[in-house]
């Protein structure tokens, strides 16, 4: 079955560099995460991929144009953040629209992301898997959010469902 992933943008794939401010696409330099592209380059051969963030002052271009500056944009199938979904991604409902949009059942997406409150949670409520990027070993959180959670500390140990 064909999944649809769904990234954080920040701190999971394109690293947030916290001298920096304004828009990421206007920074003087930006960085993916160690690994970000691999796994993109592998994930879309099979899988839609998109970028499901919290950004609120970015729109899509801006968006868009901070992947090109990073060379992953040729991975990714489209982009979901506050201007074109209407509302921030810490609830459930903002998966539902994705998955409206997409005019897709949540339970063929996968969100991958490093906050376990405005990624993992409401992705789950919403009837998403998850795969929550760790890589400074926060304390486990597991208790709270259930077994369905893949826990990583490095994009490499991600294996997409083939």
């Amino acid at each position: 079955m064909q999944q649809v992933y769904l990234f954080d943008w920040g701190d999971t794939l394109m690293v947030d560099f916290a001298d920096q401010q304004g828009k990421m696409c206007h920074w003087q330099s930006v960085q993916a995460v160690d690994g970000a592209k691999p796994l993109l380059a592998r994930i879309s051969q099979h899988h839609s991929v998109y970028i499901a963030t919290n950004a609120v002052d970015s729109d899509v271009a801006d968006i868009q144009q901070a992947f090109e500056r990073a060379q992953l944009a040729e991975y990714i199938d489209g982009y979901f953040c506050h201007a074109n979904v209407g509302i921030g991604k810490g609830s459930a409902e903002f998966f539902h629209r994705i998955a409206a949009s997409l005019k897709l059942s949540t339970e063929s997406m996968v969100m991958v992301g490093d906050s376990i409150e405005n990624d993992i949670v409401p992705a789950l409520d919403a009837g998403l898997d998850a795969i929550w990027f760790n890589p400074k070993g926060k304390p486990d959180f597991s208790q709270s959010v259930g077994e369905k959670v893949q826990q990583v500390s490095a994009l490499c140990q991600i294996a997409p469902r083939i």
